[in-house]
């Protein structure tokens, strides 16, 4: 901010990303410059699940039909922004800054504080991560492709789980690698050909890298497509099947008490809660974490039994019920009645805690002889 001139750009340009509406853009609310700290602060809406780092540091088993939609979100989005008149260069593209909504598997981009509108074919200074950066930013003379580079680096993190140059030992080694040409190790790591040759395609020189809307009719892409759409359309319209109807009489919970045995001299109980056919237990010792115990039926017509942990003063009952539909691969009307069953169960067993779902009512039954 040398000069009322770069002042005025930079306010400009904000005003631009105000503007932007997309649905795989995340929303800028609200920005102002603090010219004595010479600071832009910028107000984002929030996305629960964090960044796709994040995610998948946490979640290691991500199937492929979900690396699809993932990618196809990213290059819907810089399609948007590269589609701009004139187009406009995110420029610091990385797992850190797409943000994902886990419960419904949705990605945007975001953290925009490095994008550039393209005046001109020459652009301005070097700067972003240097893992996921094209050898032509090095030379400030760039297009919108870069980001089409980065996120070709996104996609070989998000499959591998590791950092792009990991092997290299700090900046000065990667630059090396980058201006020559050199692909980093985790490339050979894709076994998938199909997927190799789809990231490939994007850290390709740039006379050579297709664009957004290119990549978004990939084979890579187009496989599983009707699958996938299907699986879209179920998802995208919830159906809640009629015997979980959340109506008076469905959505009451049914508790009994199970006698575990005894433990520590003392007769031990479980707490069973019913809701239609799904089923949650747990031992009513006040410990934490808590053990859980659910019994729900499967998309395949069977039944599955999950036992997990769930630590009081970390976790709520959608993070938990969330990370399960996702894990498991369920349809996203199971989330609300697993998270409604625990904080029922948390609720009884621990009056003062405070549930994340409306609970309905509870009826306790008869216990288990």
């Amino acid at each position: 901010m040398a000069s009322s001139k770069e002042l005025q750009r930079l306010r400009t340009e904000i005003q631009l990303l105000k503007s932007l509406q997309h649905k795989h853009i995340l929303k800028l609310y609200a920005s102002w410059v603090d010219t004595k700290n010479k600071a832009v602060n910028i107000v984002t809406e929030l996305f629960t699940s964090g960044n796709l780092r994040e995610y998948r540091t946490k979640h290691k088993k991500v199937d492929m039909k979900a690396m699809r939609r993932w990618a196809k979100q990213i290059l819907t989005g810089l399609e948007y922004l590269h589609s701009q008149n004139p187009p406009i260069i995110h420029r610091d593209l990385k797992c850190d800054n797409i943000f994902i909504n886990g419960n419904r598997g949705k990605v945007k981009i975001g953290d925009f504080g490095l994008a550039t509108v393209m005046q001109q074919t020459k652009t301005r200074s070097i700067q972003g991560t240097v893992e996921f950066m094209a050898p032509e930013l090095f030379g400030e003379n760039y297009n919108e492709l870069v980001d089409i580079y980065s996120f070709g680096m996104c996609m070989l993190e998000m499959v591998t789980c590791e950092c792009p140059y990991r092997e290299c030992q700090g900046f000065v080694q990667i630059y090396k690698k980058i201006s020559e040409g050199v692909k980093p190790d985790a490339l050979s790591k894709v076994k998938d050909a199909q997927l190799r040759g789809f990231i490939e395609s994007c850290l390709a020189s740039v006379s050579e890298r297709l664009s957004a809307s290119e990549l978004l009719k990939s084979p890579f892409l187009q496989s599983d497509d009707a699958n996938e759409k299907n699986s879209n359309s179920v998802q995208e319209a919830v159906h809640v099947p009629e015997n979980l109807a959340l109506d008076s009489k469905a959505g009451s919970i049914f508790v009994s008490l199970a006698p575990d045995g005894a433990l520590n001299g003392k007769e031990s109980f479980s707490l069973v809660l019913h809701r239609g056919e799904f089923v949650l237990k747990g031992n009513m010792s006040r410990t934490n974490p808590v053990m859980l115990f659910l019994r729900f039926p499967a998309p395949d017509g069977n039944f599955k039994n999950v036992e997990f942990p769930f630590d009081m003063e970390k976790d709520t009952s959608l993070s938990v019920s969330t990370e399960m539909v996702e894990q498991l691969e369920l349809p996203e009307w199971n989330n609300p009645v697993f998270a409604e069953l625990v904080d029922a169960f948390l609720l009884y067993n621990f009056p003062n805690w405070k549930p994340c779902v409306k609970v309905g009512n509870i009826k306790m039954l008869p216990s288990s002889s």
